[in-house]
């Protein structure tokens, strides 16, 4: 006799996130009926909880606990570290007692600002992403990024008025996008922008990097078994069941859900799903449809594909990659992504065409 459990996971990002897609976390959970001699007294157990309140996304933590109340202890030791760097990495708010983002966009062009490490971590993987992308993800293109931000809410909320930014202020705005110009003292933890106008925008890399973060922190000292999905940034590790060889089920999301729902569904345990996508977070104008995603080539939406999603070891890594690899043709990308260890993708291209690395397939259930 068997008792069989589906956990579906929707995960949906919101207006503030670089990052448009929806994955699906499937975890079939088979339970055999058995005496309770075979048990344990240490047996764990399968526990589930979301929030919407954090990185102003959906998200879910599966994992395996011994018991409620120890799961929930730990759930609010997640929550709580969680939320120390939605609120540092924030670009929107301020919070009283704390040096966050918000205030290096305001305080950094008049002199150096001291900052949490944490933020000086970030900044550097940053620059290691921006040397990694040759310049396609680049987290000081805040000044660009701003005004399409502005565009694209204002011709969402006003669809009659929805218009393009004026092409010649982005070009004045890009003009303060130069990474050299964020001056990071990693020693004295300190940052300071040499061009006054410069400003940060990390919503291609922060999530990522806070969900690599805490599901490291949370798999040394919390669980040994999870699946933890912040905005669709998807972090594995330990084994449904916790029994040590079950692999996790993601499915992710097709960008055409009017043809079928998902584009595959991958096996995994200790590595991360990461999708950007242009099928939920964009703004109409003339009947057109213009992404969030921005080339930094041509300061306009990227228009080469309609998903791409990575599979890698680093949620960091792959939130940064999923972007930079929506900003190249499919050649380019599938050779940087052919040239990397441990890394797989699948592209959906504007005529959904599937793409897939050469690796991608051995995941695929």
């Amino acid at each position: 006799m068997f008792l069989v459990a589906s956990v579906l996971l929707f995960c949906y990002n919101h207006i503030v996130m670089k990052k448009i897609f929806c994955l699906v976390l499937s975890a079939v959970i088979m339970l055999s009926c058995c005496s309770c001699s075979n048990l344990g007294m240490n047996k764990k157990e399968r526990y589930q909880s979301s929030f919407l309140d954090l990185f102003d996304t959906y998200s879910t933590v599966i994992a395996y606990d011994t018991s409620e109340k120890a799961f929930d202890e730990h759930y609010e030791q997640f929550y709580n570290r969680l939320a120390e760097y939605d609120k540092l990495f924030d670009i929107y708010n301020s919070y009283d007692g704390m040096v966050n983002l918000y205030t290096l966009n305001q305080q950094a062009k008049d002199g150096p600002v001291k900052v949490d490490s944490r933020i000086v971590d970030l900044l550097e993987y940053c620059k290691y992403v921006y040397d990694l992308s040759d310049g396609k993800t680049n987290v000081c293109f805040g000044s660009v990024l701003r005004i399409w931000h502005n565009s694209r809410q204002h011709g969402i909320d006003n669809p009659d008025e929805a218009a393009l930014p004026d092409i010649q202020e982005l070009e004045a705005a890009a003009v303060h996008t130069d990474f050299d110009s964020l001056i990071i003292d990693k020693e004295n933890s300190t940052v300071y922008f040499s061009d006054p106008q410069l400003r940060l925008d990390v919503g291609a890399v922060a999530k990522g990097y806070a969900v690599r973060e805490i599901c490291s922190w949370a798999k040394e000292n919390l669980w040994t078994s999870a699946a933890i999905s912040i905005g669709g940034n998807i972090c594995t590790f330990g084994y449904k069941e916790d029994d040590g060889k079950t692999l996790w089920n993601i499915a992710i999301e097709y960008p055409d859900t009017s043809v079928k729902d998902y584009l595959a569904n991958v096996k995994i345990t200790d590595l991360s799903v990461v999708t950007s996508g242009d099928y939920q977070r964009y703004y109409t104008v003339d009947g057109k449809k213009y992404c969030h995603i921005i080339n930094p080539d041509t300061l306009m939406p990227s228009d080469y594909m309609a998903s791409v999603s990575v599979i890698c070891d680093d949620s960091a890594l792959g939130d940064a990659l999923s972007t930079t690899l929506f900003n190249m043709p499919i050649e380019q990308g599938m050779a940087m992504v052919d040239g990397m260890d441990g890394v797989e993708a699948v592209w959906v291209d504007k005529d959904y065409n599937e793409h897939y690395s050469t690796g991608f397939k051995n995941y695929v259930e």
